[in-house]
């Protein structure tokens, strides 16, 4: 095993942080390696608005859910797709709007995904912390107003940076055979996998370090997924925003 990889595999949410400053050197290097990324056909289809300033952090933090690490942490990045400079670049040449569909919306959604991951493995090999902030999308409208994002572009999630204030265990992932199929989708013995890490998340539940007591330990991953969406629709709002913003679904 490399060095990367062992950076990599060693990856940990972080949501406590000291009082310590991020330098802008530090967040120049962060983005500079973070549109190292691939990007389809180079369309760049990202942007990223770094907060610093408190009274904002607390907003956006009050926004996503209250999820106090984002006031914690000293930066928080906001990582939006953006199809405005698309625009704007060929609006250069000429006098037309550009013209959307999903493809285009999921472009600009995975050429930011792949950017601000390249961001949080920078991060992290200068020592930092990070944790993926999805609640930013509870509320798109007021974190749009409140970063004064224009037309064709979207805040995709945040990303907390700062010095690690803990120092969590790492979280199981799932046996290699659940997620890697040779030639085609291997159906069969995903039910046996999927009770193999059962146990596992229970175990991880039960000892890790600042983990809950009683029944908070007797967590099942599978349970999880049934009370995340046993009957539930996640961010429905999301369509009708997007299609506000100008991004065309279909």
């Amino acid at each position: 095993m490399n060095a990367v990889i062992d950076l990599l595999r060693k990856h940990r949410s972080i949501r406590k942080y000291k009082n310590t400053e991020v330098p802008e050197e530090h967040v120049r290097e962060i983005i500079l390696t973070a549109q190292a990324a691939p990007t389809s056909s180079n369309i760049q289809a990202y942007s990223v608005v770094v907060v610093r300033d408190t009274g904002k952090k607390r907003r956006l933090a009050e926004l996503a859910g209250n999820q106090r690490q984002i006031i914690e942490s000293p930066v928080f990045f906001v990582w939006c797709a953006d199809l405005n400079k698309i625009r704007t670049a060929i609006r250069l040449h000429e006098d037309f709007e550009l013209r959307q569909n999903v493809e285009l919306f999921l472009l600009g959604t995975i050429d930011t995904a792949l950017a601000a991951q390249n961001a949080v493995i920078a991060a992290e090999s200068l020592g930092y912390g990070t944790v993926y902030i999805g609640g930013i999308r509870n509320n798109p409208q007021e974190v749009t107003d409140l970063l004064e994002l224009p037309q064709f572009v979207y805040p995709v999630f945040g990303l907390c940076v700062g010095v690690p204030d803990q120092d969590p265990d790492l979280r199981p992932r799932l046996p290699l055979a659940a997620v890697y199929h040779q030639e085609v989708y291997r159906q069969d013995g995903f039910e046996r996998d999927i009770r193999e890490y059962d146990q596992i998340m229970q175990h991880y539940y039960a000892v890790r370090k600042g983990g809950g007591k009683g029944g908070e330990k007797e967590k099942e991953w599978s349970r999880e997924m049934l009370r995340r969406f046993d009957g539930e629709r996640h961010r429905d709002h999301l369509h009708d925003f997007l299609l506000g913003r100008g991004f065309e679904l279909k």
